[in-house]
């Protein structure tokens, strides 16, 4: 293939026999020599214990790295796009070869980039989002208040209860001082509606029918009797759009049902605007992206692979889960993850290649005053100090390189 180049490296004469020298400094007091301490024997028999080839693979080892970087110093004028795939070509006493190889950026041919049709949703924002929007600021901030009436739909009812299966009482089915919200529908179906209409210190038998879908083999589909007593019941408060609502918001200049509403109304806005910036981004990229010509090479997508699994496997953590868990409760593995994810990877890729091939042909050139004052503006954003998040961001040439996207995605917008 065209974008594959392979390069062989050898490690041999003097680097090679130090090389040789730190394995067996590495090996010597490892091995057991009978009649000698560790690392009193003599080298001939430390060597003949452990064996010549194997002393030899560790020496390759040693080598791998330097190999590596001393066939990308010089290859540095090549566009390697992908991490290099490395096997052992050959090994004896004398030496180590290695074989490189390298995935080189393919040859892209752009199509219509230009006066693409593609237009922007225009944004509005609705009376009824604004309420919305207020309503669900009220309820964060509503309180559960005790009330003396019977139990209504919307209250939470402080229950205790325990469920029986033929007189038997099941485990699993009791529970003390637990807040039902009436109306949520988080019990079996049919016992939040009949406790509607009891009072606090009121006791009462409850008949449901278990879901056949419930979760235990020996009540789906069953019935059961609970035996409930309402312990207290509460009111859910919402707060009035008053003086006492506005200060507990904290929100400064929000003083009264009108400012309040401007401000939100701004907030979607924004939201809005981000929402329709990014999918018009999306679709000029799309649309580009038809017309481009280029064979994208299988180790780019294999590294593009990597990249959103490892991003999946941190949203997993965040969630409490692992990889192997997620594998176990799906039934899957990590094959079935790529397989689901190789077309996305191979857009993600033909998309960078387009934009990069965007970049030369439009001679798109950042500077390093470009470089550095965005550096100052995003760390200042993040408050951050410009030293700290740049190694968080992954230096001056991912800024760069960003730079030269955003200035790409500009020329796709007829900016």
């Amino acid at each position: 293939m065209d974008n594959v180049k392979e390069i062989s490296k050898k490690i041999e004469g003097k680097v090679w026999e130090e090389a040789k020298e730190k394995a067996y400094k590495k090996i010597s007091g490892k091995v057991k020599i009978d009649g000698f301490r560790p690392g009193k024997a003599p080298k001939d028999k430390i060597i003949k214990k452990y064996g010549e080839e194997a002393l030899n693979f560790d020496a390759a080892e040693i080598c791998l790295d330097q190999a590596y970087m001393e066939m990308i110093e010089e290859n540095k004028d090549l566009q390697i796009v992908a991490q290099p795939e490395v096997e052992l070509k050959s090994i004896s006493n004398d030496g180590v070869e290695f074989n490189f190889k390298l995935t080189l950026k393919p040859t892209v041919k752009l199509g219509k980039y230009k006066g693409l049709n593609v237009k922007k949703d225009k944004v509005s924002v609705k009376k009824e989002e604004i309420d919305h929007e207020i309503e669900h600021l009220r309820s964060h901030y509503a309180e559960n208040v005790v009330k003396e009436g019977k139990v209504e739909n919307g209250d939470i009812a402080i229950i205790d209860f325990e469920g029986f299966k033929d007189g038997v009482a099941f485990e699993g089915g009791k529970g003390e001082n637990y807040p039902l919200t009436i109306g949520s529908g988080s019990f079996i179906p049919g016992f939040e509606e009949q406790l509607i209409g009891m009072k606090a210190g009121e006791e009462r038998e409850i008949k449901v029918t278990f879901p056949e879908e419930y979760h235990s083999e020996d009540l789906k589909g069953k019935e059961a009797t609970f035996k409930v007593k309402v312990n207290e019941v509460k009111e859910i408060k919402i707060p009035e759009l008053n003086e006492d609502f506005f200060e507990d918001l904290g929100m400064e200049g929000i003083n009264s049902k009108e400012t309040l509403e401007k401000q939100i109304k701004e907030n979607i806005t924004v939201r809005k605007e981000a929402d329709a910036e990014n999918k018009y981004i999306d679709q000029l990229i799309e649309e580009a992206a038809k017309t481009v010509e280029v064979s994208i090479p299988d180790a780019m997508i294999r590294d593009e692979q990597d990249g959103m699994i490892k991003q999946y496997e941190q949203n997993l953590q965040m969630q409490g889960l692992s990889l192997e868990q997620f594998y176990k409760f799906t039934n899957s593995d990590e094959q079935a993850l790529r397989d689901q994810m190789k077309e996305e990877a191979t857009k993600r890729v033909k998309f960078r290649l387009m934009l990069e091939e965007i970049v030369v042909e439009e001679n798109i050139n950042v500077t390093d005053e470009d470089v550095d004052k965005e550096a100052e503006e995003l760390a200042s954003k993040y408050q951050m100090k410009k030293e700290e998040f740049l190694k968080q961001f992954g230096g001056t040439e991912m800024i760069k390189y960003d730079l030269e996207m955003r200035r790409a995605i500009d020329i796709l917008k007829g900016e």
